[in-house]
């Protein structure tokens, strides 16, 4: 049971996380539906931690950003799927400061909704 728990909130996530692209841009990649699983599995995670709320969406913002870095690492070298390269403060053109601070009110959101799926 416990295994369709955890199923049921990476499909959730992954849901999530390509809708939320969906909106913010117009589309989304495959890729970003396995990242967003993983992502809110991580955030389910760092709910349980005992530090401040913020202090675990700054670990939650950290974390998700670090799934992005791994993805477009593994699925967006030549810059197809994203290209932050013009952004300010960007690594590799795979993730920058802007969307990385973006991840705070994202990952206080992802938390909350983990709490409450079943």
């Amino acid at each position: 049971m416990k295994f369709h728990r955890g199923l049921g909130k990476f499909l959730l996530g992954g849901s999530a996380y390509v809708g939320l692209e969906l909106i913010w841009r117009g589309r989304s990649h495959s890729s970003m539906f396995i990242a967003g699983g993983v992502c809110f599995l991580l955030l389910g995670q760092l709910k349980k931690l005992k530090l401040p709320l913020l202090g675990r969406a700054a670990l939650g913002a950290a974390g998700i950003t670090a799934v992005e870095l791994l993805t477009g690492l593994a699925v967006n070298q030549n810059h197809t799927v994203w290209d932050y390269r013009a952004m300010p403060l960007n690594f590799m053109g795979q993730i920058c400061l802007t969307y990385s601070l973006l991840w705070v009110p994202v990952s206080l959101l992802g938390m909350k909704l983990y709490g409450k799926a079943a």
